[in-house]
């Protein structure tokens, strides 16, 4: 698990050995079973998760208590509320893990130490940060102005391996559809 955060962090930059340890030696391996919160609503973010199987969602509430999938995230991308982590604020949102996921866990806490003994390291983990955050709305803003049923093709096109490993209940949610209503269109898909 933590060779795959150090292969990961090495696409951008050679990282020396003695480093590699001390990084492995920060983060916690975790398991979490699908639908375990790691982040509770209305809590202040204090743990990056770096993902190495299975997916987390991003979620909140509407103004009508439901659940609202707003994002996926899947192996090799790291996980938290920025805003909320960065900033010490509630999180409006909240991660849960979308079906069995392992991850590596590290505290904030600990990832500042560990940006003190290897400063480069705070910029290599804010740039795969940016990246991913610029993916998410990517992906997301992609859906925008399709039907129903084109968000579904779009999804299962661009997002095959989240489809397969996530509830209908989750993906209904994500592209803004009821339950009931995903299941006609996958049924006039097939």
């Amino acid at each position: 698990m933590q060779q795959q955060l150090i292969a990961r962090l090495q696409q951008l930059k050679p990282i020396p050995v003695e480093d590699q340890e001390l990084i492995v030696k920060a983060f916690e391996p975790i398991r979490v079973k699908e639908g375990d919160t790691l982040l509770p609503l209305k809590r202040v973010a204090r743990q990056l998760f770096f993902i190495t199987n299975g997916v987390l969602r991003i979620m909140a509430q509407n103004d009508k208590g439901s659940e609202v999938t707003y994002f996926f995230l899947k192996e090799d991308q790291f996980c938290t509320i920025l805003y909320s982590f960065n900033n010490n604020t509630i999180a409006e949102e909240s991660i849960q893990a979308a079906c069995d996921t392992e991850l590596l866990a590290i505290s904030k806490n600990n990832l500042l130490a560990l940006y003190e003994k290897l400063p480069y390291l705070k910029g290599m983990i804010d740039q795969i940060s940016q990246h991913t955050l610029m993916e998410k709305i990517k992906t997301r803003n992609t859906y925008l102005g399709y039907d129903s049923s084109e968000r579904y093709r779009l999804f299962l096109e661009r997002q095959p391996g989240i489809a397969m490993r996530v509830s209908l209940t989750d993906v209904a949610s994500y592209l803004g559809v009821t339950p009931q209503s995903l299941s006609r269109i996958r049924k006039n898909i097939r």
